[in-house]
């Protein structure tokens, strides 16, 4: 997208629902729908293609099936690209915080050149330390720190797994570009002004948050009370994740904005000067991200596949489909709420993750030029 004001014409949103026929499965589906939505207006001739998805911490079995990512690697090859799936390395502790680890961890979920028909590459580095500081003078990040795979790609197209998220309210293309194409010490920045606190009243002693603290900063105090050290705490989430008494939570004032805000401008920073095309999965809608080894049953039906060139109007659309479905009683997050009859049409991600904001984070990316909220949903 181009730079932009709020009197700029509605973004087009494709959508396709999952039903299929013997003559036109998922796969068929989702080509169709991005062709639709104008992909191959691109010329992908000779070109590098950046394929961003995340390959799912191994236990998760929410992530994007990797028959997507390899359809969409035939397409991109068939107009002439070079086409790589990538993501960058974490920094939290898991199985994905250095490219050994994270290429071990896509191919147990999947993903390797075989079955993806294209290279996995992790975009900055073994460690995390491959990147390049792209200058925007955003107004909260000055020079994002991007892998350097994703910067020396001609082209970027992001595969999105649409779902809620504990710090952001939910996750979408923003996320998975401003985020997702950060390095490690993009991510550092990223979380800078985001550090949980414990709600000691909650807390129950069971370690779990110590033993997961990849920067050892949780200890137990003399109260067997969580205790988190702020000179350590890098304010990656992964206690407020893993707690499963809300003990650990984020803290007051605005920190999920302040967060939001930094993931539209490294967005920015991604996209910068670079043709790109955004597609995503509603499906496997789970109440928290994709980084960790478990994923909560998925709080409304499977709902359909989008794509756009704008990724604010691609997650505005995918939100608003998410509020204005219906949720499913087999059982979830929602379900199991008190009130769980009356949360049709409401804000579903604000009601899992009250501290967030996401609606901050699309009005921050309108404003800096990433695209526009306002969306004409095109079925196809």
């Amino acid at each position: 997208m181009t730079k932009t004001n709020k009197r700029m014409d509605k973004s087009k949103v494709y959508f396709t629902n999952l039903r299929t026929t013997p003559s036109s499965n998922l796969l068929d589906k989702m080509e169709r729908l991005v062709k639709r939505a104008g992909i191959t207006n691109i010329d992908f001739k000779n070109q590098f293609v950046a394929i961003k998805i995340h390959f799912g911490e191994p236990g998760n079995l929410a992530y994007i099936r990797p028959n997507y990512a390899a359809r969409m690697a035939t397409l991109l090859r068939s107009l002439g690209a070079k086409p790589f799936l990538t993501d960058c390395n974490t920094l939290y502790s898991g199985r994905r915080s250095n490219a050994v680890d994270h290429l071990e961890s896509a191919m147990e979920n999947g993903f390797n050149p075989i079955s993806a028909k294209c290279e996995v590459i992790i975009a900055d580095g073994l460690k995390g330390t491959d990147y390049r500081e792209i200058e925007i003078n955003g107004e909260y990040c000055k020079a994002p720190k991007i892998g350097a795979a994703i910067v020396d790609a001609d082209i970027v197209l992001t595969m999105n797994h649409f779902k809620g998220h504990e710090q952001t309210g939910f996750g979408g293309a923003l996320k998975n570009l401003g985020m997702g194409c950060a390095s490690v010490g993009g991510k550092l920045e990223l979380h800078s002004a985001s550090q949980p606190i414990v709600a000691r009243e909650n807390c129950k002693s069971c370690n779990i948050c110590v033993k997961h603290c990849a920067h050892d900063a949780i200890h137990l105090d003399g109260s067997k009370i969580a205790t988190i050290d702020y000179e350590k705490c890098v304010g990656c989430g992964q206690c407020v994740a893993l707690c499963q008494y809300d003990a650990a939570v984020m803290g007051d004032g605005d920190t999920s904005e302040r967060l939001n805000y930094k993931i539209a401008e490294y967005s920015k920073a991604v996209l910068l000067d670079k043709p790109n095309f955004h597609i995503s999965f509603i499906m496997n809608v789970s109440p928290e991200c994709d980084c960790w080894n478990h994923n909560d049953a998925a709080i409304v039906p499977d709902l359909g596949i989008a794509a756009s060139f704008d990724p604010v109007a691609l997650d505005k659309a995918c939100a608003d489909i998410v509020i204005n479905a219906p949720i499913l009683e087999t059982g979830n997050r929602l379900s199991d709420s008190p009130h769980h009859d009356h949360l049709e049409g409401c804000d579903k991600f604000h009601i899992m993750h009250p501290e967030t904001n996401w609606q901050a984070g699309l009005e921050h990316a309108e404003k800096i030029g990433l695209g526009t909220q306002e969306y004409e949903l095109i079925t196809v």
